[in-house]
Order: structure tokens, then sequence, then C-alpha cells
């Protein structure tokens, strides 16, 4: 009976070890996973908090709130899982399009998590975690403008994220619109509104959000790209992208990721997305 009861209990600690994640040692206190001095993660846990770049204007996936001060969303709460795996509490900074991958290079943050499509070219440069949303492309215009298409927008004046994946697209679905390129996409909503622009192009996720805060404004056009978004992550840190990969499966595999893109997504969708992965 002994050796039985030594055998269920050690059986328990190797599941607890592998739940931990790749580069775990082990299970501290409260279930929190302990890791290698030298590894990603147990020099984010020595430092005491993980340091996360995300969009401060994006509702849905990361705007801080005026009222409580707080990033909410889909993405400020992925940070926030990723901190809990670790055993640190998130700390948060804006990062905007046109600065995700230089604060990677410069250290400046641990991951950012800020509706970064997953490209080729951006994997030259960074590394990053499985897809956890697909977005697509779309278009934010006044309402009753005559846009219905990505078409459309030749002859217009278009704005959208510098240093984004969206410039790209609408140059190339579009190749005779007129760019104007904003750092945050809040601002980029408020020249359509004042009549600098036409129409604003971005991922629906993106847009959905400005359509609830800028009355008068409608989503039109449907996905016409796809945008796999993905965590980005310094190349040379392969342990911390096997981690957040971990990290990912287990709340998807708990339901605490079709819970958040019920709370997050599903507000301006009526749709929970298919998790891809």
């Amino acid at each position: 009976m002994r050796t039985l009861v030594a055998l269920m209990l050690g059986a328990i600690v190797v599941i607890g070890a592998c739940n931990a994640g790749p580069g775990a040692t082990g299970a501290a206190s409260g279930g929190t996973a302990s890791f290698a001095a030298d590894s990603t993660m147990g020099k984010i846990k020595a430092a005491g908090k993980l340091v996360c770049g995300t969009k401060f204007d994006v509702i849905g996936f990361g705007f801080r709130n005026p009222t409580t001060n707080t990033v909410d969303g889909l993405d400020a709460d992925l940070c926030r899982e990723v901190a809990k795996a670790i055993g640190v509490t998130p700390e948060f900074v804006e990062a905007v399009s046109a600065n995700r991958i230089p604060f990677l290079k410069e250290d400046k943050v641990d991951i950012v998590i800020s509706t970064m499509t997953v490209t080729d070219a951006r994997k030259l440069e960074i590394d990053f975690s499985k897809v956890y949303y697909k977005a697509g492309q779309s278009i934010l215009t006044k309402t009753g403008s005559g846009i219905k298409t990505v078409a459309d927008l030749n002859g217009k004046k278009v704005c959208s994220g510098e240093g984004s994946t969206s410039e790209k697209n609408v140059r190339e679905k579009a190749p005779t619109a007129e760019l104007l390129l904003f750092k945050t996409y809040t601002e980029a909503a408020q020249a359509l509104i004042d009549g600098r622009c036409d129409a604003v192009s971005t991922d629906d996720t993106i847009l959905f959000g400005l359509a609830k805060n800028f009355p008068g404004t409608e989503v039109v056009g449907g996905q016409f790209t796809s945008e796999p978004l993905g965590i980005g992550i310094k190349k040379g840190k392969d342990d911390f992208v096997k981690f957040i990969d971990q990290t990912l499966d287990n709340i998807k595999a708990s339901g605490r990721l079709k819970a958040l893109y019920e709370t997050h997504v599903k507000t301006f969708t009526n749709i929970v997305p298919e998790i891809p992965f």
C-alpha cells in the first residue's frame, strides 16, 4: 500500500512539472512554476515583473481605461496570463505599430501582444508564438459613405497605422488611394470624423472598437486579407517561445481563452471566433 501511495504521489509531481511548461524545474507554492536562473523565465521572475508592450487605444484588445487607468482587452489579458504562469506582475508599456519590433530588439519590453500580424518579413527580425487570433483587414467609413469594398478606396484618402501591414495592403489593393498615416488608430478615426480622410483601413478587430467609440461610422467590406495575430518575442529566446506556446495551450484547454474571446470579441462581433490552434 505504501508503495502504491508513493507511486501515485510521484506521478502527481511529474504531471505538475509537465503542466508548468517548458523551462520549468518544478512548482513553487501556489502552483507557480520555478525556473532555472539563466532561463528567460527565470530572469523575468527574478525581476518580479513581465514588461508587456500593447496598444492603449484598441478597444477589445489593448485599451487604457480612462476611468480606472487599467489596460483592458484580449491582448492585455493574455499578458496577464503569461505573467501569472511565470508568477510575476504584468507591467504595460504602450507599443504602437511602428515601435513594436524596436521595443523588443532594444529590450524595452519582454513581449509584445499588440494586434501584431505574423509575417515572413517580421519573422526575420523577431520570433512569434503560435497564432492566438485570426483577424482580417476591413474598412471603417462614415455611415452611408458609399464605400463598400477595398476597390472603392481607389482615389480616396485612406487613414491607417504607420508601420502596419494595413498600410502595405492598402497600397497593393487600392493603388490609387492616398494614404494618411498615424501613430494610433484613435487619431486615424478622428481624422475620418473631421473629414481629413474618407476611410480608415486596418484589422477588423481594431475597427469594431473604433465604430463603437465614434458614432456615425460603420465597418464595411468584409475581410479582404488574413491577419494571423501572434505574440512577439526577441530572437534568441527559444525557451520563452516554447513557454508562451505552452501557456496558450493551457488556457485553451481550461476554457479560459474561449472565455476571453467571449468577453472581448463577441461584444463587438456577436460571434465567438474559432480558436486557431
